[in-house]
């Protein structure tokens, strides 16, 4: 067996190429990427809307009108709940207030700092008020920038399909048209199945947290149902900050040991139900990665695009290995990051 050291650091090279690329490119690709995978979830339903004898730009319209007021009825339901506890500020301050000062006597106990000591180094930690302002206002100005660019790439995208495919057909040999609208069928079903198995997986979880919340007597349970279930957007990450958050804001309004605990058996109990039998049913025959390169493609995208990044990493690499398994070049690359078939392994026990 030989492999030419050129080769392995071509790839190499093209592999550093694409990375330095998402990176400094990150305020272009971002909302790209994201105006693109929505565009491919609205496919079907754009198309069934042509077939309706509706034009093709009055459909766009419509995909983004349902897109909207989706988006609007979550950050409404959410936004109630938010509004209460803004009205509540003066219960959750006594309350934060409370937990500080157990935290600052239960650190003087453990490492002898005094009060006047933890103090002193909060204030020197501390940054300054105006650069508070200022990175909120950065953060605020380029998320708003951020999602008018993803919703104009989204209309466009959506509205000029059919030309794109015919220029990506046109790129190749006539020999390989059959083989490139295969592909690109693929790249796009890929993303379509994920987010569909995704938001189908994510009612399921409003649904059980909704009755576990409900039997231990949780206030507020469709909006912590509704966090929690949401939070599942990011794997491996989300459902435990959006059990958190359940916990801490319990907590903040009064919630005993008890509470706490009820709260951490239903998430345990969701989690089990998750990933013995949502997970297999709706999102395993839908992106076939392997767990390593899943969490590979999380941290990835964390540090190349932030949380947007680990929202788009599974969907984009599911692409990835789409394109690999139909190019022949690229083929040992797609069955690295697919699934293991622990079947054909041919693992055996020693007695």
């Amino acid at each position: 067996m030989y492999i030419s050291s050129s080769s392995v650091l071509r790839k190499i090279l093209i592999a550093s190429l694409l990375v330095a690329v998402l990176y400094f490119g990150q305020e272009f690709l971002m909302p790209l990427a994201i105006g693109g995978i929505l565009s491919t979830l609205f496919l079907p339903f754009c198309g069934w809307l042509v077939t309706k004898k509706i034009p093709n730009g009055l459909a766009v319209v419509i995909c983004l009108l349902v897109l909207i007021s989706f988006i609007a009825l979550l950050i409404s339901l959410l936004g109630l709940k938010i509004a209460d506890l803004i009205m509540e500020i003066d219960l959750v301050k006594q309350k934060a207030t409370d937990c500080y000062l157990q935290v600052q006597e239960y650190i003087f106990k453990k490492s002898g700092i005094s009060v006047a000591q933890q103090i002193q180094i909060l204030n020197d930690e501390k940054p300054s008020f105006s650069n508070i302002v200022q990175i909120t206002f950065g953060s605020i100005s380029s998320l708003f920038a951020n999602t008018i660019l993803s919703i104009l790439y989204f209309v466009f995208l959506l509205f000029s399909r059919e030309h794109l495919r015919n220029f990506f057909v046109k790129l190749v040999p006539p020999s390989q048209k059959v083989e490139m609208e295969q592909t690109l069928k693929s790249v796009a079903k890929v993303s379509q199945q994920y987010l569909l198995g995704l938001s189908k997986m994510i009612v399921c979880l409003w649904v059980m947290y909704g009755i576990g919340f409900s039997i231990i007597g949780i206030d507020d349970v469709l909006f912590f149902a509704i966090l929690c279930g949401l939070m599942e957007i990011v794997p491996y990450v989300g459902n435990l900050t959006g059990t958190f958050l359940t916990v801490v804001i319990s907590v903040l309004h009064g919630a005993d040991a008890s509470m706490v605990v009820g709260i951490l058996v239903v998430y345990a109990l969701v989690q089990s139900i998750q990933g013995w039998i949502l997970e297999p049913l709706m999102l395993g025959p839908q992106v076939k990665i392997n767990p390593l390169f899943s969490v590979i493609a999380l941290i990835l995208g964390q540090l190349l695009w932030g949380i947007p990044g680990i929202i788009l990493a599974i969907p984009l690499l599911g692409m990835v290995k789409i394109v690999c398994d139909h190019v022949e070049s690229l083929h040992s690359i797609g069955f690295l990051i697919g699934e293991v078939d622990v079947s054909k392994m041919g693992i055996k026990l020693k007695n």
